[in-house]
Order: C-alpha cells, then sequence, then structure tokens
C-alpha cells in the first residue's frame, strides 16, 4: 500500500514546462509511451478550507463513471492520505501521498518532483486512469500549481475563514480556473455576507467560474463534480486517437 511508501522529496529540480496554446496542459497530453495520459487537477487552499473533504466527495461522486487516483501531500505526516483511505473512497492503490518536507507550495509550483513522480506512478500502477487530483497541503492564498504538474486548479475557501477573503485577492483566487467558496452552511453563525463574497470574488475573477458548497448535504459537491466531468469530456475530446 503506497502509504507504506511515502514520496519524499528527491534532490532540487524545477520544472518550467508551460502547455502549448488552446488550453491548460495541451501540449502534455499524452504519456511516453503514447497512450492518453489521465487527465490532471490540483487542489489547492488554505488549511482547513475542506479541501481533503472535497476530494473524498469528488471521488465518491465519480467513482463509478470515471477511473480516478489521489494525491495528497502533508508536510510531515500523511494524514489526508489516511484519511482517505479509512472513508474508503478509492481502492488503496489508487490513493498515495506526498511528503514535502517544506512549505506545501514548493511541492506544488517550485519543485514538482515529488508529486510527477508519484502522478506517473499511478498511471503505470493504475491503467487507464482518466483522471488523477492533486491536493496541496494547507497553504496562503499565492498557493498556485505549476503547469507541469497539473492541467486544471480549483482553489478552495472557506466562509469560517471571513467573507473579506475574496477581496483580499492573490494568485489562487485570481487565477485558479475554479474558486470554490465552501461551507455556506456555516455562514449565518459567522455572520458571513454570501452575496459580499459572490460579488468580490467576481470582480477578483473576471469570467472565470465561482461555485459555493456545503459538503454537509448529499449533493453539494454536484456542481463541482460537474465542473470536474466538463473538464474530462473535453479531455477526451482531444486525446482522441
Amino acid at each position: 500500500m503506497h502509504l507504506d511508501h511515502p514520496v519524499t522529496m528527491p534532490q532540487r529540480h524545477t520544472y518550467s514546462a508551460e502547455p502549448a496554446p488552446g488550453g491548460p496542459g495541451e501540449g502534455h497530453l499524452a504519456r511516453a509511451d503514447g497512450s492518453r495520459r489521465a487527465l490532471r487537477v490540483g487542489l489547492g487552499g488554505p488549511v482547513g478550507s475542506g479541501k481533503t473533504a472535497t476530494v473524498a466527495a469528488l471521488c465518491r461522486t465519480l467513482r463509478d463513471r470515471w477511473s480516478i487516483a489521489v494525491v495528497t501531500n502533508d508536510i510531515y505526516t500523511r494524514e489526508d492520505a489516511a484519511y482517505l483511505l479509512r472513508e474508503a473512497v478509492l481502492p488503496p492503490e489508487r490513493i498515495t501521498a506526498v511528503e514535502t518536507g517544506a512549505c506545501p507550495h514548493t511541492a506544488i509550483r517550485d519543485d514538482i518532483s515529488a508529486n510527477l513522480e508519484a502522478v506517473e506512478h499511478l498511471e503505470e500502477t493504475c491503467p487507464s486512469l482518466d483522471l488523477v487530483l492533486v491536493e496541496s497541503g494547507g497553504d496562503n492564498l499565492t498557493a498556485t500549481f505549476s503547469k507541469g504538474l497539473v492541467d486544471a486548479q480549483i482553489f478552495i475557501i472557506d466562509v469560517a475563514s471571513g467573507d473579506d477573503i475574496p477581496r483580499k485577492g492573490g494568485p489562487g483566487i485570481t487565477t485558479a480556473d475554479l474558486l470554490v467558496i465552501n461551507k455556506t452552511d456555516l455562514a449565518p453563525h459567522v455572520g458571513a455576507d454570501l452575496t459580499a463574497m459572490a460579488s468580490d470574488a467576481g470582480r477578483q475573477r473576471g469570467d472565470l467560474p465561482v461555485l459555493f458548497t456545503s459538503l454537509t448535504s448529499d449533493d453539494g459537491v454536484r456542481e463541482v463534480a460537474e465542473w470536474v466531468t466538463g473538464l474530462l469530456a473535453r479531455w477526451r475530446t482531444r486525446t482522441a486517437g
């Protein structure tokens, strides 16, 4: 089981792979052997925003239709991967952990070696994967993923952290392919103004999408799952043949 052999950070190497024009990751559609590789979606956000819970909910919602694997990131532990295993959201061989040993953004943006190794290992051991979710450790509003690691990024913030978070901006909020504002069920308890959060997020992001979620409801992740499904459909079209 991969959790017993976590991937650790190798000697530093900075990747600078950029996608070809036309969309995220289009310059890197195939594996080394020419076969179609999985779509890679990164999930980032501050500590406690609900990244792992979102990954778990996405796996439960999408696993009957798509072949999925997950890479989690923690600084010194394998806590997030252990949670996903306890929840049995996927078979154990489809969940692996990276211990970054440093600030989480270093392993998803500055030196993606360990995460890239983990993703490629999953693709080798789990043939015909459709989707790999790469969950960052909790970080700040500047956290972004290298385009050499993922094809699209979801950034997750939560209502309980304050309704001023969207207007504070930062690359995670302004540039992510999807912004998720989670824990809307807590808004009445923390005095958060969801309308103001939506308005501020819209000003920061322009035409980029924003979704509100509450994972306490049965279909709380539905819109995010539909967004990911749309990505997968477009990915399969681009990689057909």
